[in-house]
């Protein structure tokens, strides 16, 4: 049987981090052959108090400081001290299902060309507005064809979250860009793609995730995403996905649509009838989601502000990579929780 190690980047998750580490200690893969690594950043809270309990209760696992504090980097990190024949990388925020291991390696054996294989992300929300926020990142309306987090395919597909690695994956792609505060998993496995290898998903293997967002946060943490897009973009001379380019559509529209508004009634009218089309569709998708008049209206809220932000982000990539040609900024580079 394979050799599995899974990598967690954590920082300052004294509420999560245990409940994540006992699910793995109650999975059903053997513990003789696991290895849990959490790099932990530095965290000022009681989360180190808590991996110290851990590693002395649990011989499989084990935690690294990671001075960088990126995820990234932790990810390397964890990867190279503790090689695997799979490697699998978890979010501090999430618990697997007992079978999800296992049926990882179940993927790898329907191809030899299956590189990474990844599940299903099942939300869990915490109050209202986690909620809203779960239910939006659960439709085709607000993350596209985000399989992973729509459940709505299985097989082939271009990125997962959580995703295990065969080692021969990184002998050949190498590891994470240590430069990419976000996206960093979208840039491996788009490199895992390029290099010849395969991406499953399976509707076999689940995790839960807890969502972490307030209104907020969420712009802040889709206000990245789509400021890295560009930066990945520009690195490959190609865009990693089709639906990247959504949002920043989406802003254009708006921002021009504005201003051509006060040339011409043409453009005034063709401006409100797409901003009544956007509208139409984030309530129709909405509704699809919830079962209550506020539900729905938090939704098209949080469906606003994910397809904003991330533009917006991507509007200033543009300037800062493609236009002016800048490297990222210490404020970018700051990862935002």
């Amino acid at each position: 049987m394979s050799t599995v190690t899974v990598v967690i980047p954590c920082r300052n998750e004294e509420d999560y981090i245990a409940l994540c580490l006992d699910s793995l200690v109650n999975c059903d893969f053997p513990k003789d052959r696991l290895k849990v690594v959490v790099c932990d950043g530095m965290s000022t809270d009681g989360t180190r108090t808590i991996l110290e309990k851990y590693s002395k209760q649990h011989s499989f696992i084990f935690w690294l400081d990671n001075p960088q504090k990126t995820t990234p980097f932790a990810l390397n990190l964890g990867i190279k001290k503790y090689p695997a024949d799979v490697s699998i990388i978890l979010g501090a925020h999430a618990e697997i299902y007992s079978d999800y291991i296992c049926n990882c390696l179940k993927a790898f054996e329907m191809n030899k060309s299956i590189g990474c294989a990844g599940g299903i992300i099942e939300n869990i929300n915490e109050d209202l507005e986690t909620r809203a926020i779960g239910m939006s990142m659960a439709s085709p309306f607000g993350v596209g064809n985000a399989h992973f987090r729509t459940g709505g395919k299985e097989g082939y597909v271009d990125t997962v979250a959580f995703g295990a690695y065969r080692k021969e994956v990184f002998d050949r792609v190498g590891y994470f860009d240590e430069r990419l505060t976000r996206n960093q998993d979208d840039e491996f496995n788009f490199r895992v793609i390029r290099g010849g290898f395969k991406i499953y998903l399976s509707k076999k293997i689940r995790a839960k995730y807890y969502v972490r967002s307030s209104y907020k946060k969420l712009y802040r943490q889709y206000y990245q995403y789509g400021y890295w897009k560009v930066f990945i973009s520009k690195k490959h001379r190609t865009f990693i996905s089709v639906r990247q380019l959504v949002p920043l559509g989406f802003v254009l529209f708006l921002f021009l649509g504005a201003v051509l508004s006060f040339i011409h009634p043409v453009f005034y009218g063709l401006y409100l009838a797409g901003i009544a089309i956007y509208m139409a569709g984030a309530f129709f998708f909405a509704t699809k989601q919830s079962d209550d008049d506020v539900s729905t209206l938090k939704i098209v809220k949080t469906f606003i502000i994910l397809h904003f932000s991330y533009g917006l982000g991507q509007l200033e990539g543009v300037k800062d990579f493609l236009i002016l040609n800048k490297q990222p900024t210490a404020s970018h580079e700051m990862l935002t929780r």
